[in-house]
């Protein structure tokens, strides 16, 4: 009877050398289309560690530190390996890939939130394996591509201008690369350890041109995009999430306040101290605004040194809102409700928070905004007003009445999270209208003024209204009156002493110093509001920032960070006002278009430098003609959003706005091409027909060749009748050029004519591709 174990070993020795066999076929099979321009290879791999430089740069990784090495390594060992089969290698990164593969599954299971930078470390993982198996020219441009998408996952990633850097120096590689694949294609690229531009087809001079001309191209076509909104899809950036709850809902950790523990510098942790809250005299923080916590104490002095905080991508810009307070108490103002402040849950499997909102009855836009905290920043979380959304790391968030939100730990570098706000557009019609019927809720929070100052700002406040040319009735009038007068009448005094212990802010910036602080404008404003019957109360946050258009984001301060009025209006909610001098009186909102916001700012620096009058009028009509082009863009948006039928129709409109754009383009072509015609003498015109037609049919003239080398060499292709046309015609524009005989235009029109195929003829033309075209350099 047989031994099974010998079976066995039989079978497994015999499996094993069919597998050497089969191996040993395979590589005495030589490998096809191997690329020997070492030139290319260079380049190529250049480019793609520019790619990977970039991610890593954009999303402050440390790729890079084994990424580059390994594929220099791998690119160099292809080089002298690239006419071998390598089938064992070949075996090795297959093996390596399915378990790259299986790390980016189980990065992408802990990572749902942000899934490109897991994307871009498995392509990075991937090029690495992929540059020891580089022999083909397809291999090298699979890198090409793979460099490609990681500088367009970096591009998402990037915040900052150093990407454009990068931007640029990929550009510089790749224009070179792809001249040297498309003539390699050709079998045009010397081969070889030699690398001479000249040998490679490459002139430093033309590549420099075209560089510069891509990159104007590039930077006009940039001015006038329009600035699309940047969030069609429901899953927003966000960071990883945060293992950490609240242990007092009602706590507001502000770094700018002295804390338990460290009374050096407000870092640390632990439960902010009362220290530096309650009134009295006291010295602002250089980093942190002092306006970010339960209490604010106006009696502060001292400036804050700036420093970017953080960074927005929003479809509109506005007043990044921080916090609001109802109770005024006389130097500064605290949340009276704080404790009523509730913590809200999100679900295990989302990241959104759904936030309660007051009903309204103004018309409201949505608005996507994305904020990447750059430096620490209080438990406070920044949003656009009437925020319903929010995508955050954490667990929990806190809200309180005042709609202000709060994490459970301070906002730390790196952290992004996103805010979807129905912005209410500010409808001065509407606003107008309202009614002085306040809900008891809001009389009862809001029109609280000290007795000591009661009537006599109610005085001051009446009198300022009586300046008014015609009778103010109406409370928004009456807000927007009021704050453009102390804009123009109060002045900004940074000298301005500290506050006694019994005096009161507005009372004296109203009638002792006529001024103040830029905060005490909108605490000025919110008092003197309540004196006369209208809710309002005090709000903190951020102004827009500085827009960077070439990274579309707003980069916002610290010294960005100040105090607005939000004033009630029945149906409608509250609305900003800012009566602070030099600031917009209205805060920028959704009426502000952003469609194109880089081709504004430079016509706004253009129109700096004109006349007022031109700019007036110009003004008006580029005011128009955008207005229309956003009316338009509106309307074919929202034809994708009803669904099969709208995105039918926006197929159709735009297959048929091409169809006309591509004919307008050949009447433009067809126009142009004549008019310059027409104003050529005759026998040059006839001339120039000849020259049009034949190189229509792959015959053109080059520019170092005669009229007469021309029409002998291209008479040699062409049948008699047509050859003797062509040097009739040439032989005498020759004549009329250059010895002043006049032409028989007659004969010359009949000769051309002979040249001019017939409909008929046109159809029963073979394709352009069967006609031989020869060269006639």
């Amino acid at each position: 009877m047989a031994n099974p174990s010998s079976f066995n070993r039989f079978s497994s020795r015999s499996l094993f050398q069919r597998i050497q066999r089969q191996i040993a076929k395979i590589e005495a099979i030589s490998p096809t289309e191997v690329e020997d321009s070492l030139l290319l290879r260079i380049l190529t791999q250049a480019l793609v560690l520019v790619g990977i430089v970039a991610t890593d740069v954009a999303a402050e990784t440390e790729m890079s530190s084994w990424a580059i090495p390994l594929s220099i390594a791998g690119a160099t060992w292809s080089w002298y390996s690239r006419r071998r089969p390598n089938v064992a290698v070949k075996f090795a990164i297959a093996i390596l890939m399915l378990l790259a593969l299986g790390a980016f599954f189980a990065g992408l299971w802990r990572q749902l939130n942000d899934t490109r930078l897991v994307l871009a470390e498995l392509l990075v993982q991937l090029q690495v394996l992929h540059s020891f198996d580089l022999p083909r020219r397809k291999d090298l441009g699979y890198s090409m591509v793979i460099g490609l998408i990681l500088l367009g996952v970096a591009s998402t990633l990037s915040q900052t201008m150093g990407f454009g850097l990068l931007l640029l120096v990929f550009l510089a590689i790749a224009v070179p690369v792809l001249l040297l694949d498309y003539r390699s294609r050709l079998g045009l690229v010397a081969s070889g350890l030699r690398l001479p531009l000249k040998q490679s087809g490459l002139s430093v001079k033309q590549l420099i041109g075209f560089l510069l001309a891509v990159l104007a191209l590039g930077l006009g076509l940039f001015a006038i995009m329009p600035r699309l909104p940047g969030y069609q899809l429901q899953t927003f950036p966000v960071s990883a999430p945060i293992q950490r709850d609240f242990n007092d809902s009602t706590e507001i950790i502000n770094p700018g306040y002295v804390r338990t523990g460290d009374a050096s510098r407000g870092s640390g942790t632990g439960r902010s101290s009362r220290q530096g809250q309650e009134g009295g005299p006291g010295v602002m923080d250089e980093e942190f605004y002092y306006g970010f916590n339960q209490r604010i104490n106006q009696n502060l002095r001292g400036q804050m040194k700036p420093k970017v905080v953080m960074r927005v991508r929003s479809q509109a810009e506005g007043f990044w809102r921080v916090l609001a307070f109802d109770r005024y108490l006389g130097q500064g103002w605290e949340i009276s409700r704080n404790q009523a402040a509730k913590t809200v849950e999100r679900s295990s499997w989302s990241y959104q928070f759904f936030l309660p909102r007051s009903p309204s009855l103004a018309q409201k836009k949505e608005v996507v905004q994305t904020y990447t905290v750059v430096a620490e920043l209080p438990n406070l979380i920044p949003a656009l007003a009437q925020a319903k959304v929010l995508y955050f790391p954490t667990r929990q968030i806190a809200i309180d009445p005042e709609g202000n939100l709060r994490s459970p730990l301070e906002l730390l570098e790196g952290l992004t999270y996103t805010v979807i706000s129905d912005v209410a557009y500010r409808d001065r019609t509407q606003l107008q209208q309202t009614s002085s019927r306040y809900p008891v809720n809001i009389q009862k929070h809001y029109l609280e003024v000290p007795d000591a100052i009661r009537d006599k700002v109610r005085q001051k406040t009446e009198a300022m209204l009586a300046r008014s040319p015609q009778p103010i009735t109406a409370p928004y009038e009456k807000a927007l009156f009021l704050a453009q007068e102390l804009k123009q009448r109060y002045t900004i005094q940074p000298d301005l002493p500290f506050l006694k212990q019994n005096e009161d802010l507005v009372e004296t910036f109203l009638f002792k110093y006529e001024g103040g602080y830029p905060d005490h404008f909108a605490t000025t404003l919110a008092i003197m509001l309540r004196s006369i019957g209208i809710p309002a109360r005090l709000a903190v946050g951020f102004r827009p920032g500085e827009f960077n258009p070439f990274t579309g984001l707003y980069v916002v301060r610290n010294t960005d960070a100040h105090a607005i009025t939000e004033v009630y209006f029945p149906n409608f909610g509250w609305w900003a006002f800012d009566p602070i001098p030099g600031h917009e009186l209205i805060p920028p909102s959704v009426e502000e278009d952003q469609t194109f916001t880089v081709l504004q700012r430079f016509w706004q620096w253009v129109a700096g430098w004109l006349p007022s009058p031109l700019t007036s009028l110009l003004n008006q009509v580029f005011g128009a003609i955008a207005g229309w082009l956003a009316r338009l863009l509106g309307w074919f948006l929202g034809l994708l959003t009803k669904g099969w039928l709208g995105l039918l129709t926006a197929l159709m409109t735009a297959i048929a706005t091409g169809f006309l754009g591509w004919l307008s383009w050949q009447g433009w072509r067809y126009w142009r091409y004549h008019y310059w015609l027409s104003r050529l003498p005759a026998m040059e015109q006839l001339y120039q027909q000849m020259l049009n037609q034949l190189a229509h049919r792959g015959y053109r003239k080059q520019p170092s060749q005669t009229p007469l080398e021309y029409g002998q060499q291209i008479s040699q292709t062409q049948p008699p009748e047509q050859a003797v046309a062509i040097q009739g015609i040439t032989h005498a524009y020759v004549h009329w050029r250059y010895g002043g005989t006049s032409p028989d235009l007659a004969l010359i029109r009949r000769l051309l004519k002979t040249l001019t195929p017939s409909w008929r003829q046109r159809l029963r033309r073979k394709p352009a591709s069967n006609h031989p075209v020869r060269s006639l350099g």
